[in-house]
């Protein structure tokens, strides 16, 4: 099962979404708004992706809370998304236990077309 992890009012989640709808790929849509991320699945995440890709220090939510003054370290991250899962860059895609941030055309291609 394919999962689209992020916000309905997101662009790049947006776009995500299009395109598997367009592909007629089926996608189940998590919204971090409404649902509870657990723990075990952002450490699961995290051993499947760098932090750095995971954790956006260019939303909103990053400049609000005025993180780049704390200069987290991975740990500190880590922590942080387990708080606020505003802080994941989006969209978070899984499916057949492999991950993919952000939205890239392309690469959606390659991976759920070819």
């Amino acid at each position: 099962m394919l999962i689209v992890y992020g916000i309905k009012t997101c662009q790049s989640v947006q776009k995500a979404l299009k395109f598997f709808k367009t592909n007629g790929i089926e996608a189940k849509f998590f919204d971090f708004r409404k649902d509870d991320l657990d723990t075990d699945k952002i450490s699961s995440w995290v051993q499947k992706s760098d932090i750095n890709i995971l954790f956006n220090t260019k939303g909103l939510k990053y400049r609000t809370l005025k993180l780049k003054e704390l200069n987290l370290d991975e740990k500190g991250k880590i922590s942080w998304l387990n708080k606020e899962p505003m802080l994941f860059k989006r969209p978070v895609i899984e499916y057949n236990d492999k991950l993919l941030v952000g939205f890239n055309e392309e690469l959606y291609k390659k991976t759920f077309l070819d």
